[in-house]
């Protein structure tokens, strides 16, 4: 590894107690727990903490997906990967894409869409922890973020289940999006195919981090009636 690659390395080392520190709960009493408590804390607030669960997650994601990248894959099979296009699990997700699209629907569309793209990642994060325990010479800091993100996960799903029934009020909210394509795999692929499947998976899973960001953001620029919001 490359004195920059080990640099990182070690900024990451110091700076990632400190980002489990930042992360607020999203329970309205501050505390780890289910938001059936919620009433209790103000929409504005509310979405704040959401957002913010949100930005730590793309930002932890992307750190995961870069140090994947350096230990690996080499320069070449990431071209590979980019050429051959590999599909994401969410793809098929009725989700806007373009920025046109973003700006025309409504915020109804814009919670159900971040939900939608959390409870599809649920599933596939947990796989991720199970294959990449089975990586020799993984580092604890890839299995520590990879696992972070994956826990985050289910809190933002409360979080953002939360904002929908304060928001929208819709107490009764309880659909799944899981069956929009079942998450499996039945047989183990070889090392290289593993490797680029995982790989698959934490590009995809950042680029759709993003996109619960930018809507949540979206969402907020809204509420404050701003009408430049992009």
């Amino acid at each position: 590894m490359s004195m920059t690659g080990i640099q990182r390395g070690v900024w990451g080392l110091l700076l990632w107690p400190y980002i489990l520190t930042v992360s607020m709960p999203l329970d309205c009493k501050e505390e780890p727990g289910s938001f059936t408590r919620c009433p209790s804390i103000s929409q504005e607030k509310l979405l704040d903490r959401v957002i913010h669960h949100a930005e730590l997650i793309y930002r932890v994601s992307e750190e995961a997906c870069s140090l994947f990248e350096e230990m690996f894959i080499p320069l070449p099979l990431r071209l590979q990967s980019n050429q051959a296009g590999y599909a994401c699990i969410t793809n098929a997700l009725p989700i806007p894409s373009s920025k046109s699209e973003i700006q025309q629907i409504s915020d109804r569309w814009l919670l159900h869409s971040v939900l939608m793209l959390v409870q599809s990642w649920i599933e596939p994060l947990v796989y991720l922890q199970t294959t990449l325990d089975r990586y020799d010479h993984a580092p604890e800091m890839l299995l520590n973020k990879t696992k972070w993100v994956s826990e985050k996960l289910v809190s933002l799903e409360q979080g953002v289940v939360a904002l929908i029934k304060k928001m929208l009020d819709e107490g009764t909210f309880t659909t799944t999006y899981s069956e929009q394509g079942p998450f499996q795999y039945d047989v183990l692929p070889d090392m290289l195919e593993s490797v680029m499947r995982d790989y698959t998976l934490l590009s995809c899973f950042k680029k759709d981090a993003h996109k619960m960001e930018t809507f949540l953001k979206l969402l907020k620029c809204r509420q404050a009636d701003n009408y430049n919001c992009a």
